[in-house]
């Protein structure tokens, strides 16, 4: 029997650590199996992840935590992870300094510079917003030097979960209203970004609203793809703290929509014998001809109770009749 076979044995406790010898040998089975996922995870609290393929490795940041304002990993093979410096470890001068709440972060490359969209305290609004940070490496320090957010709709709660999307040589960027903060719907929004992503050009358009079962009162951190000549906006939704978030999709005609949710259920939710609950803040990567998706789940303890951390997963992504398949779950270490 091999070694993965015997770990996976009825009365063997999946939630300790694989012993040193039987991680060895998981590890190139990565991404292939869910081997992985029978370990205690390495990386940490890793919410919000998002990874940029760059230079032959892999760029992964997240929501701040463990005194990082945007924590930050780096992989030459996604199996394997290092931690590295804060990549904005100074924030813009518009930020709250005293719990800041930076959030969500995504990175993209425009020519020779890297910019990073966070979300953070506003001081003028006291309310979470849109800020925009730029350097010449993925690994930053990345540097904001605005006076104001890039996106504050304060009259709405705020703004958070900023993604770009380039298509076609036009720059958008897609995020959501965080009227949740302030008893009110919420809303994903697409506008158009001037070529630097330094500033939004025109008005935002409305993409979709909360309101299908299982989104409960929240929709949020969209991720707009291009596959096949379609777009297709993937978004979570419903409580980040407990089993019922999860993502969905919808089919939109253009990076501005018209969109139309697609089913009435999730394509990543929850799975109990997966030891999977509360997955979400999804994002989308390519490596080669293969999309893989990232996204975070909370560690849960040996009796099954919730832990504190949100931890970092995997997966290849298929397209299956244009919908979205996830071939997971696989934990990060």
């Amino acid at each position: 029997m091999n070694h993965y076979l015997l770990w996976m044995k009825p009365g063997i406790d999946r939630g300790k650590r694989l012993p040193a010898r039987l991680a060895a040998l998981c590890a190139p089975l990565l991404l292939a199996t869910g081997c992985a996922h029978q370990a205690a995870n390495s990386i940490g609290n890793f919410p919000d992840p998002f990874i940029l393929a760059d230079g032959g490795g892999y760029y992964a940041y997240a929501t701040n935590s463990d005194g990082k304002n945007v924590q930050l990993l780096h992989s030459g093979d996604l199996r394997a992870w290092r931690a590295l410096p804060d990549a904005m470890p100074a924030l813009g001068n518009w930020v709250r300094k005293e719990v800041p709440h930076v959030w969500a972060p995504e990175v993209i490359k425009l020519g020779e510079r890297y910019v990073l969209y966070y979300t953070a305290h506003d001081l003028a609004s006291d309310r979470q917003c849109v800020g925009a940070a730029v350097s010449s490496s993925p690994s930053g320090p990345f540097v904001d030097t605005a006076k104001a957010p890039l996106v504050c709709q304060a009259a709405l709660g705020g703004t958070i979960d900023a993604s770009p999307f380039l298509d076609g040589g036009r720059l958008y960027l897609y995020f959501k209203s965080d009227g949740n903060c302030c008893k009110q719907p919420t809303h994903l929004f697409a506008q158009e970004l001037r070529p630097d992503g330094l500033a939004v050009v025109g008005e935002p358009t409305r993409l979709l609203t909360n309101g299908r079962a299982w989104e409960g009162k929240v929709i949020e951190a969209p991720t707009m793809v291009l596959r096949d000549g379609k777009y297709t906006l993937l978004y979570s939704a419903n409580d980040f703290g407990d089993g019922s978030y999860a993502a969905g999709h919808a089919s939109c005609a253009g990076p501005v929509g018209p969109c139309q949710p697609v089913g009435d259920a999730p394509f990543l939710k929850s799975r109990a014998e997966a030891r999977l609950y509360g997955p979400g803040h999804q994002a989308v990567f390519r490596v080669g001809a293969q999309d893989f998706i990232a996204y975070h789940g909370w560690e849960l303890k040996p009796d099954g109770k919730r832990g504190d951390r949100r931890v970092l997963y995997i997966d290849k992504l298929d397209w299956v009749d244009g919908k979205p398949v996830v071939r997971g779950p696989t934990l990060a270490r």
